[in-house]
């Protein structure tokens, strides 16, 4: 494990030009400044909530995983695999390699577990086949989950200032900051911007570092964009990856939008933002799962599939998966040849945020 860490630091590269953006307090805030809101407007939005009428609405759909098409990634050239595990849970296999992405298997989540689960994961997690390497896009319970990491026990990639949790689960962490790349097997993976904040308690806000994936290898290249709220930064990762094969994009926990759209993104906003990536096929996440907001469980897909027919894009370009569904992903002949003609980003020089 110890080796396996030091090879992945050599493979670690930046880019120069950029400074970690924090506060005076030494705290993360977003590319565009810190989040507004705070405690006040949590009690206010509680509140509000009470008696508002508001129907739970049924969980995602669920189907049986296919297990022996998941049992081993796609090899060189064949591919990628992504599967919805559930709310923001992937297992992306590609190039020989199979990664999760923000994985909670619990039955329910927050301090004390106070947000129950409203449909099983799409997969049961001792049938996991090898996992390569864990991919955490931020604190926050309803993507860093514990009990969950500690079963799978997998080199972690997950942004700064997480040392002290991973290191009191004696688990393998390698912490990254914005466009800092990492390289796991033949794949490499870039943790990027995104508008959001983090905390899992009282005084710890903002002290780790939130943002989402970029995930390229030979086969695809593929984007999980954590939590966030849409912002300029999507199209700037449009810019520094063309040709992103697959885009997974959060479609709930929007209601109500006074509160939730600083730190979340609507259906339609979702789909703005998957125009401004310039991705080929939208993924929808983050919904069904956890009733965590004011909107029914089932409402977001149904604005997804208004603004996709609005848009007058053709049904197969947008993706709602059911729970435990897999979908492959072939890279066109026109995105191979963006991918192979895209400098990298990061190349310029290798180091660590200070």
């Amino acid at each position: 494990m110890i080796a396996a860490a030091l090879a992945l630091a050599l493979m670690t590269t930046i880019d120069p030009g950029f400074q970690q953006p924090r506060d005076e307090e030494g705290r993360f805030v977003n590319l565009d400044g810190p989040t507004p809101g705070g405690f006040l407007d949590f009690l206010r939005w509680q509140w509000e909530r009470i008696g508002n009428g508001r129907p739970e609405g049924s969980p995602a759909p669920k189907v049986e995983p296919d297990l022996a098409r998941i049992a081993r990634p796609p090899g060189p050239g064949e591919g990628a695999r992504i599967t919805w595990i559930g709310h923001a849970s992937f297992l992306v296999q590609l190039d020989g390699v199979s990664l999760l992405v923000d994985p909670v298997f619990s039955e329910s989540i927050g301090p004390g577990g106070v947000i129950s689960r409203k449909v099983a994961p799409g997969l049961a997690l001792e049938r996991l086949p090898h996992v390569d390497a864990v991919l955490v896009s931020h604190d926050h319970y309803d993507h860093l989950d514990v009990p969950t990491l500690v079963r799978v026990r997998a080199l972690v990639l997950a942004g700064l200032g997480m040392e002290r949790l991973f290191q009191r689960e004696k688990l393998l962490y390698a912490p990254m900051r914005w466009w800092q790349s990492l390289r796991v097997g033949g794949v490499t993976v870039t943790f990027v911007p995104s508008k959001h904040f983090s905390g899992r308690g009282l005084g710890d806000r903002n002290r780790t570092l939130w943002g989402g994936f970029v995930i390229q290898g030979p086969s695809a290249t593929l984007y999980h964009s954590g939590d966030t709220a849409y912002f300029s930064g999507f199209a700037e990762i449009g810019r520094r990856f063309p040709g992103i094969d697959a885009a997974m994009l959060p479609i709930g926990a929007y209601d109500p939008a006074w509160f939730m759209e600083r730190v979340h993104m609507n259906p339609e906003q979702a789909l703005q933002a998957f125009e401004d990536l310039g991705a080929r096929t939208f993924v929808a996440m983050h919904w069904g799962t956890f009733r965590q907001t004011d909107e029914p469980l089932d409402e977001p897909p149904g604005r997804v599939d208004a603004e996709r027919a609005r848009r007058g894009w053709p049904p197969e370009r947008v993706r709602v998966l059911s729970v435990g569904e897999t979908l492959e992903v072939r890279r066109t002949p026109e995105a191979t040849a963006a991918a192979a003609g895209r400098a990298s980003p990061t190349a310029a020089s290798a180091g660590a945020d200070r």
